[in-house]
């Protein structure tokens, strides 16, 4: 890999650039809370070679809005049942634009 391949990478929201460590850090929730969404299917981290968690800024968006619905009371799973509701939402929603736009 040259040094352009992996800054290239830097711009990859998929890129499994995170430890558990540093995306709890970032989260500011203990490690338990990615465990518990990785348990629920709501994200699931890559492995390194050694076997530890990484996890991309995408899935560490999506842990952080399911954050948000466990601080404001609602249990993991119901949060994470919900996150993934409203992403299939607004994928609907984009997919009947689409069709709106093309049958006008």
């Amino acid at each position: 890999m040259t040094a352009d391949d992996s800054f290239g990478r830097l711009d990859d929201d998929d890129s499994p650039a995170y430890t558990m460590g540093r995306a709890a850090d970032m989260l500011g929730t203990p490690q338990s809370f990615l465990r518990a969404i990785g348990e629920a299917r709501l994200i699931t981290p890559l492995r390194s070679a050694g076997g530890h968690r990484r996890y991309s800024r995408y899935q560490l968006r999506i842990a952080a809005r399911a954050r948000e619905l466990v601080d404001q009371g609602m249990p993991v799973e119901a949060a994470c049942r919900i996150v993934v509701l409203q992403d299939q939402l607004q994928e609907a929603q984009r997919l009947n634009a689409e069709h709106q736009q093309a049958a006008a």
